[in-house]
């Protein structure tokens, strides 16, 4: 039997000069990258062409409606890795795309050649004729007719010739109308562009229920204003079911008068649409919401997609949950722990069902001025559920976000940011460590900003770390420096400023009565007038981070070796704004170190003396490239400002 001719290859159409590994790109170029107006993106490629010919790279920034928005020449990034960088800064919100063109830069070919060939006496009035050719290319002013004139002028001497060529005015024109031979273009690349408050932001979160009801809440407002927060985020307000309620300390059975977990919701009174009883009336929260607006305070609600036994669902759509052998609905469960008072979500029996009245429920709290949600275990719903949700709010409410509460595996973190989840919590609790700190942020910072954008929170009712535990107040203030600095948002939940640290027992992250299940009143003036706060110092924070650029971005995040593992250094710096800053990670004793900065990482030359500002205590310094530093539990850390330059 003859053999079947095999098919030929198909052919492979290749750019003249080739590009690979795009950043930030997300699956791909299937989905978009992340930014937000104003915010400083590095695009990077690897971009090269054969020979030893100069090659020119730039990034070309496309708005919403296709138009160019700019261009950025990409500079190399190392030496000899054909790694390019560029900065783009978009302007408005909206999806953006970007893509790189590279050409064969003739003039920078010859002027390599030129400038040692002419020196060197070596084909001198060849060079200078095809200078003066590439000159004659550009536009014509009398730099330019200048430049030529003088090049062709045999009676100079041929460096003379030459500097006419090298006019910074010349320079100036080439780098602005490169002369492009060859030009190739890479494919589009989508940048979904946001509202500042996705990246930037001061969260804090509190129970409406212990201050009384949504009316007294509202007049816990002014403080949280007063210290400097932008979010106040509120767990859910809904009613909460009796069945399988918990008592005190996640106790089984609750007594009469027990209140149960905002995260049970549902009872007779109603479901995710409803106000519990006892905190008031959808007038009475948007009142909250109008207060909080005056104050310059936005609101995230909590969205927890999951019901207690008493909901409404139940009843009227069982096909929404598990259903066992035995005929029960399968309740929350995280063996050995179990959460019997609440039933988890079911999303395959009736999957279109179901996503309307998550769809109607969002956008009701939308209607009434929520613009923020926090969601609750999102890593427990199918990813399409979150992918569908939030591009279709994005359509009427592009101004919504979401905070993914995602405390569990890495693959789910990503993929729940690469959906389109603006925001997400992190590893940051557990992150105590120099060495742990560094490699989380670095990856945070780095390869992970083009998807994911962390929000530190120091503290949430699930999680009272053992740093906190056993670290005394100068635990407490290491992690609110080490927060708000090292990125763009940073989050507090009530009573970490009160320094609260006993956990309901030992090797537990659980407090002792929990909010969660019982109110929790505090005397917040008694507290500040005996000393025991960091409102002090979370004020003073919350103000540096609004004043300074280079705490608003995330990107720009650099790691400064020391010589104590004790003791972490870092820097940031935006729109010429520098921000050092140096922390101990020992609550309970002295360190001492020397930092090395990375000059160059600065802006600075590595011989340079610097002022070092001190944002925390106000005092000065003369630093340079080596820097001795003594922290205590008294004094945990420097913030410092330095003199602004340029980048």
């Amino acid at each position: 039997m003859a053999r079947k001719k095999p098919e030929p290859i198909p052919a492979v159409t290749v750019q003249r000069f080739p590009t690979q590994d795009p950043s930030p790109v997300v699956q791909c170029g299937l989905r978009p990258a992340k930014a937000v107006v104003g915010e400083r993106v590095p695009i990077a490629i690897t971009a090269f062409r054969e020979g030893h010919d100069a090659l020119g790279v730039e990034v070309v920034i496309l708005r919403p409606d296709g138009s160019e928005a700019g261009r950025a020449r990409m500079t190399p990034v190392g030496i000899g890795l054909d790694r390019w960088q560029g900065i783009v800064r978009p302007d408005k919100e909206g999806l953006w795309h970007y893509r790189i063109d590279t050409w064969s830069d003739v003039w920078e070919t010859w002027r390599h050649r030129a400038e040692i060939k002419i020196p060197a006496g070596s084909d001198v009035e060849l060079e200078l004729a095809e200078g003066a050719n590439l000159v004659a290319l550009l536009a014509k002013t009398p730099t330019t007719r200048a430049a030529i004139t003088g090049a062709r002028d045999q009676k100079l001497p041929p460096m003379r010739r030459l500097a006419h060529l090298l006019d910074p005015g010349v320079l100036a024109a080439m780098e602005s109308t490169p002369l492009r031979g060859y030009l190739s273009t890479s494919p589009l690349y989508p940048l979904r562009v946001e509202r500042r408050r996705a990246l930037f932001g001061s969260w804090y979160e509190f129970f409406p229920r212990s201050e009384g009801d949504l009316r007294t809440a509202a007049e816990r407002l002014p403080a949280i204003a007063a210290m400097g927060f932008d979010v106040v985020y509120l767990p859910p307000i809904h009613p909460i079911g009796r069945t399988f309620r918990k008592g005190p300390n996640n106790t089984l059975p609750a007594g009469p008068d027990d209140l149960g977990s905002p995260w049970a919701v549902g009872s007779a009174e109603g479901g995710h649409d409803a106000i519990h009883p006892e905190l008031g009336t959808m007038a009475d929260f948007e009142a909250f919401v109008a207060r909080a607006k005056a104050l310059n305070l936005e609101l995230a609600l909590d969205l927890a997609l999951q019901a207690s036994p008493d909901h409404p669902w139940v009843s009227a759509h069982p096909e929404w949950f598990t259903t066992r052998a035995d005929g029960s609905i399968a309740y929350a469960e995280n063996p050995p722990k179990k959460y019997q008072d609440i039933y988890p979500l079911n999303f395959d029996i009736d999957p279109e069902g179901l996503f309307a009245e998550v769809l109607r429920v969002v956008r009701l709290w939308i209607s009434k001025g929520v613009r923020i949600f926090r969601v609750d275990n999102p890593h427990t719903k199918p990813l399409w559920v979150w992918d569908r949700l939030i591009n279709e709010i994005r359509v009427t409410d592009p101004d919504v976000f979401f905070l993914a509460e995602a405390f569990t595996r890495p693959a789910m973190i990503r993929a729940l940011a690469e959906v389109g989840f603006q925001q997400s919590y992190t590893y940051f609790t557990w992150r105590n460590d120099r060495a742990g700190l560094e490699e989380y942020l670095t990856e945070l910072s780095g390869p992970s900003a083009a998807y994911m954008r962390p929000n530190l929170f120091v503290n949430t009712p699930d999680i009272l770390s053992e740093y906190l535990q056993f670290g005394g107040p100068a635990a407490f203030a290491i992690r609110a420096v080490l927060a708000a600095t090292l990125s763009p948002t940073w989050g507090v939940y009530s009573g970490f400023e009160l320094y609260e640290s006993t956990a309901v027992r030992q090797g537990s992250e659980e407090y002792l009565n929990s909010e969660k299940y019982q109110l929790r009143p505090r005397d917040w003036e008694a507290a500040t007038a005996e000393g025991r706060s960091l409102v002090p110092l979370i004020t003073r924070l919350n103000d540096i981070r609004r004043s300074h650029p280079a705490l608003q971005d995330l990107r720009s995040l650099h790691f400064h070796p020391s010589d104590n593992d004790g003791i972490i250094a870092f820097s940031k710096r935006d729109r010429g704004d520098i921000i050092l800053v140096v922390c101990t990670v020992d609550p309970m004793s002295t360190r001492e170190a020397t930092v090395r900065w990375n000059m160059e990482e600065l802006g600075l030359s590595w011989d340079a003396t610097f002022t070092a500002h001190d944002l925390l205590s106000g005092t000065e310094w003369t630093w340079s490239r080596d820097t001795y530093v003594r922290l205590d539990p008294q004094n945990v850390a420097h913030v410092i400002h330095i003199a602004p330059t340029g980048g």
